[in-house]
């Protein structure tokens, strides 16, 4: 179900994405390769990530605060995305308790690199809204818990989203990292939908048009990270797009906003379907 079209180093059949694909199909490709698979892309990845979280929650950080902060990464791989989350999640809360005693903050070096690159996470009190998320891949879930840790990653495929489904629960751990009290996923709306190397592998038009309609109708942000420009989705689907950097709406076609680094391109939509109340 994902993930790009360059080299990848582990999890492998040959050495080019291309190659395995056209050999042994996507589905066929990833069964055989499911528990091992790794994107070597991580590091753009997080980048990328780490950009809109930060911008989201500059931005609507509030808003959040006072709803369920639900987030589905969908074909997740092996967790690249929802380790982003939690990595910047745990960030955020080392930053405020450090923000809280100055005398620590000698012992952080790690925070000024993160300033010059941009990356440095926002604050986070205790009581800042605690993500619950949900993930899935038909795939990968065996490579997803071993890199992770985290349980209840469903098999739900893009089809399966497509008709309604979604994974049952939220991704727990034995450390309890992200305890929830969330209701079932079919009765409260998602804040976002992460695909990260994989919405582009759907080639059936009407498919990838029925799974955007849907998750448009249960999620106020769509976040597209890929290593190029691919899929192109289109007006009507349920999505505008979005330009991160001015906080607006802005034209499908237009690239201004879009974040890059890296060679990863994380694109944003949001739902015309869901509000802000």
């Amino acid at each position: 179900m994902s993930r790009g079209d360059r080299e990848i180093t582990q999890g492998m059949l040959k050495h080019s994405m291309r190659d395995n694909y056209s050999e042994h199909g996507v589905e066929e490709y990833y069964r055989k390769v499911g528990l091992t698979y790794r994107n070597p892309h991580f590091p753009g990845v997080k980048t990328v990530l780490w950009l809109w979280f930060n911008k989201l929650w500059s931005m609507e950080g509030e808003r959040i605060d006072q709803t369920d902060f639900n987030i589905f990464d969908m074909a997740c791989g092996s967790g690249e995305a929802t380790l982003s989350l939690i990595e910047w999640w745990q960030a955020g809360r080392k930053a405020f308790d450090v923000s809280q005693s100055p005398a620590a903050a000698a012992s952080a070096p790690l925070r000024g690199q993160a300033r010059a690159a941009q990356l440095e996470p926002p604050n986070l009190s205790p009581q800042s809204k605690r993500p619950s998320i949900y993930a899935a891949d038909p795939f990968t879930a065996e490579a997803f818990h071993a890199r992770t840790g985290l349980h209840n990653c469903s098999e739900l495929s893009f089809k399966d989203v497509a008709e309604g489904l979604l994974p049952p629960a939220p991704l727990t751990s034995a450390e309890a990292l992200l305890k929830s009290t969330a209701a079932e996923p079919s009765s409260i709306a998602l804040e976002m939908t992460i695909c990260s190397f994989a919405l582009h592998l759907i080639e059936s038009q009407s498919e990838l048009f029925s799974l955007l309609w849907e998750l448009s109708t249960k999620c106020r942000w769509l976040i597209v990270v890929a290593p190029h420009k691919k899929p192109e989705i289109k007006e009507g689907w349920g999505w505008v797009k979005w330009d991160v950097e001015s906080w607006a709406e802005t034209q499908m076609s237009d690239v201004r906003g879009e974040i890059l680094r890296d060679r990863v391109h994380c694109r944003v939509y949001r739902s015309v379907n869901v509000n802000d109340s």
